[in-house]
């Protein structure tokens, strides 16, 4: 693994290293081939398992949610955000993350805290069954300030070509389950740090400690559904909420009908909402509103789906369904 500095504090960077290293190497299965401190890092693709394996990557970050982990210094759940962001969107194509790497990059690298920050990664790999197996870390104290730093992290998946989930089976008549979110996850929080910045809740810590609460990752539920299930279509709701990524998937001349009272809106969004006097239209393109992931499937498996995910841990609602549309434009429509 190649976490170098980058030529300021090379002792500092050599000391992250060893410290990482027991946290990152649980992550190892045996696909990974090279161990921690090479120029690049080798994993054996399971092709055997596969006839026509097909690669899905994905590359992603948390926003500034960082600026929340820095004021409140609560560093070891952002890199759970990272791998999360990553590993649900490709899990959405029917893909099984192989393996993650991540950038780090500071203006002055305190080790603790990037040891904080890899240990949720790690926490996050483990959660989506796959190996961290290279990254880098850079200080770079002309770009940054202090010890303030940015994440990006990037992810590998592998699915047979045949069971890609591309949307193409959607049609008429399908049903919409939808799986709760764990909070805001990571996107909307220009807009929350500017509310709480305005707000008696600033100084609240178990509050601020809420808003920090992690992505769910949703790859293990979602690979047990795929054994049980044909899924057509997935979502995942992150930045343009419900109303801007539903769409993503379904194909043209089709809408979404969601019934607005059929899924419970926590806490939480009812604050953002009251507090930034937002209309429902706006916070459904600004959060995801208690809805982390929507799936599609076949009328005849509605209920196998909803069994196998609360089976999984997953609360679920089934909370709409696919009409046909005289737009050409895929859409969604709140009844």
């Amino acid at each position: 693994m190649d976490y170098k500095q980058a030529g300021v504090d090379i002792k500092a960077g050599n000391h992250l290293v060893e410290t990482i290293k027991p946290l990152v190497k649980k992550t190892f299965n045996p696909q990974v081939l090279a161990g921690l401190g090479g120029f690049a890092a080798l994993y054996e693709l399971p092709i055997q398992d596969y006839q026509q394996p097909i690669l899905v990557s994905g590359t992603d970050g948390v926003g500034t949610k960082l600026k929340l982990a820095m004021q409140t210094q609560q560093h070891d759940t952002i890199g759970i955000d990272l791998v999360a962001m990553c590993a649900n969107d490709i899990v959405v194509q029917g893909a099984k993350p192989l393996f993650f790497l991540d950038y780090y990059a500071t203006g002055q690298l305190d080790v603790n805290m990037a040891t904080d920050v890899i240990r949720g990664m790690t926490t996050g790999c483990e959660l989506a069954n796959m190996a961290l197996i290279g990254g880098e870390t850079a200080e770079m104290p002309g770009m940054y300030q202090g010890n303030d730093y940015d994440l990006a992290g990037f992810c590998v998946g592998i699915v047979e070509k045949s069971q890609l989930i591309t949307g193409e089976q959607v049609k008429a008549g399908d049903q919409l389950i939808a799986i709760a979110s764990s909070g805001p996850h990571s996107n909307g929080y220009s807009l929350i740090r500017k509310i709480l910045a305005q707000s008696s809740k600033a100084t609240d810590t178990a509050f601020t400690q809420q808003l920090l609460t992690p992505t769910r990752i949703y790859v293990r539920s979602l690979l047990a559904l795929f054994e049980q299930v044909n899924v057509h279509a997935l979502a995942h709701i992150t930045g343009g909420g419900l109303l801007e990524n539903l769409p993503r998937v379904l194909p043209p001349t089709t809408q979404a009908v969601i019934q607005r009272n059929r899924w419970q809106y926590p806490e939480i969004f009812q604050w953002l909402q009251q507090q930034a006097k937002l209309n429902q239209t706006q916070m459904l393109t600004t959060f995801n509103c208690g809805v982390g992931m929507v799936v599609c499937v076949d009328a005849n498996d509605v209920d196998t789906t909803i069994e196998c995910l609360q089976a999984q841990g997953e609360q679920v609602w089934h909370f709409g369904h696919i009409e046909t549309s005289a737009q050409t434009t895929p859409t969604v429509k709140l009844v």
